[in-house]
């Protein structure tokens, strides 16, 4: 069973790869306009870096045509440095996918060319670990993909329906392709974000349970928007002293998070 699982995820890599191979040299991205500044804050460099990289129409096909290499070496071949170099390509896509969460997620990942247009989301970052633990379970496969094929068991064909079916509730592409996808998704710093929206996600948010015994009033001192973020600033009396306790809301259209801090006047010493 154990080689079976094996030899099922080198079929399974080889057909991921060859998708996006496919689908970067065939759909192209649509021209975009990305900020360099969002509400007056300038950009990470490196996530600005990251996100002109990933929509250079170049570095789409040539990433297309590693892939579709890689692809072609799983099926015809089972030595070592194959499924070593497709660990390392899995392993740095999904570091990729982990940056672009938290720094550009509006951006989409590009894994599957112009259809992974959407904004990158847990979905997108799980699946990634998902293809580099399955390309880590591959070392040890005996077989390369046309002997899989050739030799196809029962055990196979239910391994890889079972992943196939997984990774396709993983993969926000598939309403691109059936066309569900029309609509584009706002960026999360132009994206209109109404105060009831963001007092609504505060409310329901850990961040206001936690703080909401010591909040003195329920008009804010300060409200600000910067980027995908709204700050939101209470007076507060934490310990006996004055404070300020400071809320910053996602303006996000889903996966909207709160964060908190608390601010304490600085109180200078007697000359």
């Amino acid at each position: 069973m154990v080689t079976a699982f094996q030899n099922t995820q080198v079929l399974l890599l080889a057909a991921v790869l060859l998708a996006a191979c496919l689908a970067k040299l065939t759909v192209r991205e649509r021209a975009a306009d990305v900020p360099d500044h969002v509400h007056g804050v300038p950009v990470p460099a490196g996530a600005a870096r990251l996100t002109a990289l990933r929509r250079s129409r170049g570095m789409t096909v040539g990433l297309g045509v590693g892939e579709g290499l890689l692809g072609l070496a799983l099926l015809v071949t089972s030595h070592l440095s194959v499924r070593l170099a497709t660990t390392v390509a899995f392993a740095a896509a999904t570091w990729v996918v982990g940056e672009l969460r938290v720094g550009r997620p509006d951006a989409g990942c590009g894994c599957f060319g112009a259809l992974s247009s959407k904004r990158v989301d847990r979905r997108s970052v799980l699946r990634a670990v998902l293809f580099t633990c399955a390309a880590i379970a591959s070392l040890g496969a005996p077989l390369a993909g046309v002997d899989v094929l050739r030799d196809a068991q029962v055990q196979v064909g239910l391994v890889f329906a079972l992943e196939l079916a997984l990774f396709a509730a993983l993969s926000p592409e598939l309403a691109e392709l059936a066309g569900l996808g029309q609509r584009a998704a706002v960026p999360c710093e132009r994206r209109r974000s109404p105060m009831r929206e963001t007092y609504a996600t505060l409310h329901a948010s850990p961040a206001w349970a936690e703080h909401e015994n010591v909040i003195a009033s329920a008009v804010p001192l300060d409200v600000w928007r910067e980027g995908c973020w709204r700050f939101v600033v209470f007076p507060a009396r934490v310990d006996e002293r004055d404070a300020e306790i400071v809320f910053a809301v996602s303006t996000a259209e889903r996966d909207r998070v709160v964060r908190s801090g608390v601010a304490r006047p600085v109180v200078s010493a007697a000359v």
